[in-house]
């Protein structure tokens, strides 16, 4: 892959796991959250795959492949049965309202940057001058645990803040290797099944996921 080409194709998977994270605060539809989760999944998958072909790397080619099966296929379609599940499939009174949560993207987003300054001076390439891009994502994400109150919103959340910083590990140190990544995935596809076993029990016991009104039967 030629400079021109490759410094396109990274920019375009960086940049697309951002807009995805940032469009994750816009939307309410549970099932449209978890949606674009999956093409942050993808868009995280391509940005290894440039990577591993520039490289002439097989190992990293081989970590984009799990990353685009897990974080794009697998993990996604685990939530969107929990979403199936439940009756009122969207974030209906979040901590903070669509506008301030967009706004509140954008200052993590600058933070990231200004954050980022000394990593990207440390990695004078292409790909590290993209790495804030990949603080964002995880500041994003953890900025939603805190401000959603479906169950399934904050597992978001979480799965952000994860993409976040493989994003991160791709763009400064050229990804990480095929062993650990498969271990990671796999933490992370047993969190979300446990999430997903533990909702559906909420569900049929509770007929709810909001986090508040589960206080609220407890107390």
């Amino acid at each position: 892959m030629s400079g021109p080409s490759f410094a396109t194709a990274l920019e375009l998977g960086a940049g697309a796991v951002l807009v995805c994270a940032v469009l994750t605060m816009w939307r309410r539809s549970l099932a449209a959250i978890v949606r674009l989760l999956a093409l942050q999944g993808v868009a995280l998958a391509a940005v290894a795959l440039v990577l591993g072909l520039h490289a002439r790397d097989g190992v990293l080619v081989g970590v984009g492949a799990v990353v685009v099966v897990e974080k794009g296929v697998a993990l996604p379609a685990v939530l969107l049965r929990v979403v199936a599940r439940d009756t009122s499939s969207r974030e209906t009174a979040p901590l903070v309202n669509v506008p301030a949560s967009l706004v509140a993207t954008g200052a993590l987003t600058l933070l990231a940057f200004a954050v980022a300054g000394p990593v990207v001076a440390l990695v004078p390439t292409v790909a590290g001058r993209l790495v804030p891009l990949g603080l964002a994502t995880a500041l994003i994400g953890i900025f939603a645990m805190a401000v959603r109150r479906r169950a399934v919103s904050q597992i978001v959340g979480l799965l952000l803040l994860d993409n976040g910083i493989a994003l991160v590990a791709f763009l400064a140190t050229g990804g990480f290797p095929l062993v650990v990544e498969l271990g990671a995935s796999l933490d992370v596809l047993l969190l979300v099944v446990v999430a997903r076993v533990l909702g559906t029990r909420l569900h049929e016991r509770f007929g709810v996921l909001d986090l508040d009104e589960l206080r609220e039967l407890h107390d």
